[in-house]
């Protein structure tokens, strides 16, 4: 509560802020998990409601009425339907490691070469395309028809499969 009470001027409005968050923050929270079905969403929702009162404080005359009671109700459940849209958008995405990629072969004597090909083909085409062919995370993204997240993540786990690697292979 002190975050939003930061937020807000005179005292007055300090103290009738505080009777709010006191006298609906179990309606907000119930509303906005009815509506997300997810404690932490349904929290996010309640907390972007009460930076939106803190806000518009000096727009509420009496803290406890069904005028303000209404109002809050508006805006926690109007949060929570941007929440729940914005959340539907995003498309939840497999960790598949060993699909995709061109398995190589390499003759060579170099350890590092060594312990890229022991990856994974997937991660062994982030880390050429990132780091031998100078693409960014982005641009591989886009090659491999993945979204943004999922291409930093699959980036973030190569690195740490031939990290790990090269520690064994006693190179770091």
């Amino acid at each position: 509560m002190i975050v939003y009470l930061q937020m807000i001027e005179t005292p007055e409005e300090k103290t009738k802020f505080e009777r709010l968050y006191l006298e609906y923050s179990g309606l907000m929270y119930h509303v906005a998990y009815n509506i997300l079905h997810n404690e932490q969403d349904a929290e996010d929702a309640v907390h972007q409601a009460f930076v939106k009162v803190a806000e518009n404080i000096k727009k509420i005359n009496d803290p406890v009425c069904p005028k303000t009671h209404g109002y809050i109700v508006t805006i926690v459940e109007n949060k929570a339907i941007d929440l729940y849209r914005r959340r539907q958008k995003i498309q939840p995405v497999e960790f598949i490691d060993d699909i995709q990629g061109v398995n190589v072969q390499y003759d060579g004597e170099n350890t590092l070469t060594s312990c890229i090909l022991k990856l994974p083909a997937r991660y062994r085409e982030i880390i050429l395309l990132r780091y031998h062919h100078g693409y960014s995370v982005r641009e591989i993204a886009n090659m491999m028809n993945l979204s943004l997240p999922t291409a930093i993540k699959l980036d973030q786990r190569a690195k740490n499969r031939l990290k790990k690697l090269c520690e064994e292979a006693g190179i770091l």
